[in-house]
């Protein structure tokens, strides 16, 4: 049961006299526990809510269409807390966090709904069977999980978790009940690589095509790891030890499946100075939220769009005064924006627009994407540069686009770097904004 907050003006809920702080026990007698209930025991025309007001229970049936909402607002997205992480996984980010970063950064989540709602990646080791028949019977799919590997001892060393053993049971419970799953491999050097990477890809291979893609990535190792296991990064070599299975399996695959099925990061192609697969190679990217293809899919998006904004004139009747700009990014993206921002001023020939791949010195010079810069990095990278106007990535910023990780909030930075300040989203908003600029000037 679930407390309701709000009741959405002239909706059906306020309609059929249901008020805040009225608790909803159940929907055509099934108890409601969390959003998925409600979501799945919504969706028919003529529904019978069971409510409770003042200790006094009673019902209300109300008639809508099909899939349309009521207008109930509860206290959390999830109408119940977020499930915490149970395991002590050696690679696990979190862990490896100072101090003095906003409160958030320290929560550890592992909830399958998130998986389903959000696309968070989970490993099934709070879910017991009757939660993964519930999946089933809903039909909550895809399910993003991370396996890491189908070694049962290694799994459970690397998760520090006894009920991590049963991975390979738990996929073929989602797979035969018709459950999409994609799955991660977070890849430790010299733990779950090599022999092991190649066993996790077959074993996950048997239940293609429920299994619909494997992102292989690398564990994020922060400068903060002291009195955890040691793990090495990835350098050059290790890296294309790394591709050589991947791609191997990947050719394999596509003559099987007509698809690659498993897929490595953007990390490892940098770090192993090999050339990004093409588009095609990625089948539609998805991954895409994991880092894979991420890189690839943003260069020809923004390429084409730049030959195609220049070719249809689009960009004729921008000012043509002098506009200096510096973006700051990570060191992942150099060589990428650099080739970008070269092509935008080949286009544009009265921008200067500078790259400023900045060092994280908060985590660690292993940490690279621009998804974990913090304030305090940002701030001295501009200091040094002295720029006009300053575009850093949105990913840098929580959700609401006002706080770093380390807790430095967006209006710091402004107030320091002492010039105009822009949040740039990935992909095409990096040109409407120029453009915007260019005409508000």
């Amino acid at each position: 049961m679930v407390t309701v907050t709000e009741v959405e003006k002239h909706s059906t809920a306020e309609k059929a006299g249901i008020r805040a702080g009225d608790v909803l026990l159940s929907i055509d007698a099934h108890p409601i526990r969390d959003i998925l209930d409600y979501r799945f025991f919504l969706t028919e025309e003529t529904i019978l809510l069971e409510l409770k007001r003042n200790e006094k229970v009673f019902s209300v049936q109300i008639k809508k269409g099909r899939y349309d909402d009521i207008g109930l607002e509860f206290e959390t997205f999830l109408m119940d807390r977020k499930r915490r992480c149970a395991n002590k996984c050696i690679f696990c980010f979190i862990d490896q966090n100072p101090c003095g970063m906003r409160e958030t950064v320290y929560f550890k989540d592992d909830d399958t709904r998130l998986s389903f709602l959000m696309g968070n990646y989970v490993t099934l080791t709070n879910v017991n069977e009757e939660e993964l028949q519930r999946i089933v019977q809903m039909r909550l799919s895809p399910v993003n999980v991370s396996v890491h590997t189908t070694n049962p001892e290694l799994r459970v060393k690397m998760l520090g978790n006894p009920r991590a053993a049963k991975i390979m049971d738990q996929l073929k419970i989602l797979s035969e009940g018709g459950i999409d799953i994609n799955c991660q491999i977070v890849a430790c050097r010299g733990i779950n690589d090599g022999a092991e990477l190649e066993r996790t890809i077959l074993d996950l291979e048997t239940l293609y095509p429920a299994v619909q893609s494997i992102a292989v990535v690398p564990a994020g190792l922060t400068r903060h790891r002291e009195g955890l296991t040691p793990i090495s990064p990835y350098d050059k070599e290790s890296s294309k030890e790394i591709l050589r299975i991947v791609e191997t399996y990947g050719k394999k695959y596509l003559e099987k499946y007509d698809l690659r099925l498993v897929y490595a990061a953007d990390e490892f192609y940098l770090a192993a100075e090999k050339e990004l697969p093409s588009e095609a190679e990625y089948d539609g990217y998805p991954q895409l939220d994991n880092g894979v293809g991420l890189l690839r899919c943003s260069r020809e998006e923004l390429l084409d769009e730049i030959r195609y904004r220049k070719e249809e004139g689009l960009w004729d009747k921008l000012s043509q005064k002098p506009l200096s700009i510096t973006l700051l990014t990570g060191m992942a993206a150099k060589n990428y924006l650099e080739e970008i921002a070269e092509a935008i001023m080949q286009a544009l020939p009265f921008l200067t627009l500078r790259v400023r791949a900045v060092k994280n010195r908060f985590f660690g010079e292993t940490v690279t994407v621009a998804g974990l810069l913090c304030g305090c990095d940002l701030v001295q990278a501009a200091r040094e540069e002295n720029p006009e106007i300053l575009f850093i990535p949105a990913v840098s910023l929580r959700h609401e686009r006002d706080l770093f990780l380390d807790d430095y909030s967006l209006e710091q930075l402004k107030k320091e770097v002492k010039c105009p300040v822009y949040i740039i989203e990935n992909g095409l908003p990096l040109l409407d904004q120029i453009e915007e600029l260019c005409n508000g000037r």
